[in-house]
Parts: structure tokens; C-alpha cells; sequence
């Protein structure tokens, strides 16, 4: 499992997911900068150690209601080439040093493991403590006999949501939520989906849907 060090981060995640987010198409803000605070997620683990991977809620209180904010990083210890477009920004960590953090869907390490994490090879963290799984975190997939991921094969950005192309052998579309809510994805009948939950309110638990598997269009 990867490890979780107890540091420093300048600057820290959420000072620059606040300034990546508001360019984002998925954003719901008014362009008044987003008052952020971390509300849930989970991590998934890269088997070869390199690539940190988390799915992290971020809360934007700045609006007239909150807004749940559904981001997946990979953090690596090098630039990760031909991703600049996907690049949140760079963050000096107090025990590995420089980190370069990346919108995840852009990131083949996690849109690996997000696949085996539905098809059941692999499992979700902990967000936070080390050696530790995260049971709340749940996955199905209809078609768990599936192979491997090659991919992603192009991303695509949605009024509220992020379509990840991949070939598993077939093609497939994996729509990470990015705004979240507790209602059910409606836009068509997915294959598959993870669910998860988050902080709604002091002391309130919602769970809903992270990311569904959908056929790609021919």
C-alpha cells in the first residue's frame, strides 16, 4: 500500500485546485473564486509505487449552496509527458520534494486502476490512514470478465461530468461524476458504476455515484 506521510504540502491541494477548478467546463461557480474545504475520497494504489492516486471530494461553500466537487490527482515525482494540458499544478511535498499533480482522468496509471478497482482486481484506500481499506467504497460491473485497460484513448469534458474513452478490448466510456449528487445517474443505463460517500453536512454522511461505465458510441 502506499504511504501516507504526515508533511508539509506548499502550496496545498485545495490553494490549487482553487485556482485550477473555476477553468474548468464543469465548474458550477459564478467566477467568484471557490472557498473550498475537503469533504471525502478515497485512493487507489499504482503496483509499481511511482504514482500517487486519490479521488478527492472538494466543497465549494462560496456559491448560495454547496457545490461537491468530485476530483481524481495523480501525483508523481516526475512530469508525466505529453500532459500539460492535464497538469493541476506542482506542490513541494515535505519528505519526496516536487510533485507534479495531474487531473487524473488524463493519467493512464489511474484510469488503469480504476478499471481494475470495477472489475475487481484491485481495492480502494483509505484517504487518509495508512494500510488501511476503504469499505464504503463500492463497485459493479456487469461484465467483470473484461481484460485489461488500453487507454485512455481520448478525454472528454461534460457540462457536469468527464468521459474517459478506453478499450477493454471493446471500447468503453467511463463518466467520472464530476459534480455530485445523491440522485442516480439518469442519462442512460450504465454498465457498471462506483459509489461512494461524503461529508453533506456537520455530522451527515450522502453516498452517491462517483463514476459509471457506459458502451461507447459507435
Amino acid at each position: 500500500m502506499s504511504i501516507i506521510h504526515r508533511t508539509t504540502l506548499s502550496p496545498t491541494k485545495l490553494e490549487l485546485l482553487a485556482s485550477w477548478l473555476p477553468a474548468q467546463p464543469w465548474y458550477a461557480g459564478d467566477g467568484t473564486a471557490p472557498d473550498l474545504t475537503k469533504a471525502g475520497g478515497f485512493r487507489l494504489d499504482d503496483p509499481a509505487g511511482e504514482v500517487g492516486m486519490e479521488f478527492m471530494v472538494a466543497t465549494d461553500t462560496a456559491g448560495p449552496a454547496p457545490v461537491h466537487y468530485l476530483v481524481p490527482f495523480t501525483y508523481r515525482g516526475a512530469p508525466l509527458p505529453g500532459a500539460g494540458h492535464a497538469l493541476i499544478g506542482t506542490l513541494e511535498h515535505g519528505v519526496l520534494g516536487k510533485r507534479w499533480v495531474y487531473d487524473g482522468t488524463h493519467d493512464p496509471v489511474l484510469v488503469t486502476q480504476l478499471f481494475a478497482f470495477l472489475t475487481g482486481t484491485a481495492e480502494a484506500h483509505a484517504q487518509s490512514e495508512n494500510d488501511t481499506l476503504d469499505p464504503t467504497v463500492r463497485a459493479h460491473f456487469a461484465e467483470p470478465d473484461h481484460g485489461t485497460v488500453q487507454g485512455p484513448e481520448s478525454v472528454a469534458q461534460n457540462p457536469s461530468s468527464t468521459d474517459i474513452l478506453i478499450h477493454t478490448p471493446r471500447p468503453l466510456v467511463l463518466r467520472v461524476h464530476r459534480v455530485l449528487t445523491t440522485a442516480a445517474d439518469n442519462d442512460d443505463t450504465p454498465l457498471g458504476h462506483i459509489s461512494a460517500t461524503w461529508t453533506e453536512a456537520p455530522g451527515e454522511r450522502a453516498r452517491g455515484v462517483f463514476v459509471t461505465v457506459h458502451e461507447a458510441s459507435a
